[in-house]
């Protein structure tokens, strides 16, 4: 199962939700939704627009974890 970090890489970072959608150019409901993990896809030009603008890499959002 992968798992969805957004929210802990945002909260450490100190980074709101509306910032960081207007930043990437996504809705703040779209965000919200892949900060919550209500996803089953992530695009790699979002995963790369959000590390890009975190400052971290795709292992630090997305964690794998045994079923």
């Amino acid at each position: 199962m992968i798992v969805l970090n957004l929210n802990k890489v945002m909260k450490d970072r100190g980074v709101k939700l509306k910032d960081l959608a207007a930043k990437i150019g996504l809705t703040d409901a779209n965000l919200s939704n892949i900060k919550t993990g209500k996803i089953s896809a992530i695009r790699f030009s979002t995963l790369n627009a959000l590390c890009k603008e975190l400052n971290c890499r795709p292992a630090d959002i997305l964690e794998y974890q045994e079923d």
